[in-house]
């Protein structure tokens, strides 16, 4: 099966609400009332479907939240990262799937594009089980894939309540069962603060790299 029809098979799911991953189980859960991402549900899958992942026609925005670094220091995703080609996840480092796997599909996409490209990207790493990650939990996780990337991968953890705004600020329903049921989507935004496109397990490396590049250069 082509990266393309996985990733309409992927829409097919958002589409129906069902983004919630269960990490080793495969499950899903329906997305909790209450969803913002700053309008409507985004509808996926236009009929110009220019992205090799997800098509946004509905773009989400680029959030507003504030959680701890693995410096332990305040980070204002927002400001951070505004105007910036930006990868945001939200997962675990228990995680035994879904979560290794985009994070090494993001570092390889990284390595894969102009250097000038990959310098340029900002990748945020959401904990979805605070009680575990740590700030030093996150640092020692996420350097087992950016040790040789311009830019190291930005880990954030914070008290359930903020990780849970930030969630909903972002659009991705609230994870579940102590963290380990929980969005499986990679929003990328662009220099537009908006994403327009998302990823998630049917996606491969190329086709994060390919709209990576896509996005900068919009």
């Amino acid at each position: 099966m082509s990266s393309h029809r996985r990733s309409r098979l992927a829409a097919l799911v958002v589409t129906t609400g069902l983004v919630l991953t269960g990490c080793g189980g495969g499950a899903a859960a329906e997305e909790p009332e209450g969803h913002d991402h700053g309008s409507a549900p985004a509808t996926v899958e236009g009929p110009e479907d220019r992205y090799a992942g997800i098509d946004l026609v509905d773009p989400y925005q680029r959030p507003a939240f504030t959680l701890a670094d693995t410096a332990g220091q305040p980070y204002d995703f927002r400001a951070a990262t505004a105007g910036t080609p930006t990868l945001l996840f939200f997962g675990y480092t228990n995680c035994p799937d879904i979560c290794p796997t985009t994070m090494a599909d993001v570092a390889v996409a990284l390595r894969g594009v102009d250097p000038a490209l990959a310098d340029s990207v900002q990748v945020v790493f959401v904990t979805t089980d605070p009680a575990f990650d740590t700030p030093a939990v996150l640092g020692e996780y996420l350097s087992r894939f950016d040790a040789d990337l311009p830019n190291r991968f930005v880990g954030l953890t914070g008290d359930q309540a903020a990780i849970d705004q930030a969630q909903l600020a972002t659009g991705v329903p609230l994870a579940e069962d102590s963290g380990r049921l929980h969005s499986s989507l990679l929003l990328l935004y662009g220099a537009d603060d908006r994403a327009h496109v998302a990823f998630d397990a049917g996606n491969t490396s190329r086709d994060i790299a390919g709209d990576l590049a896509l996005v900068a250069g919009a």
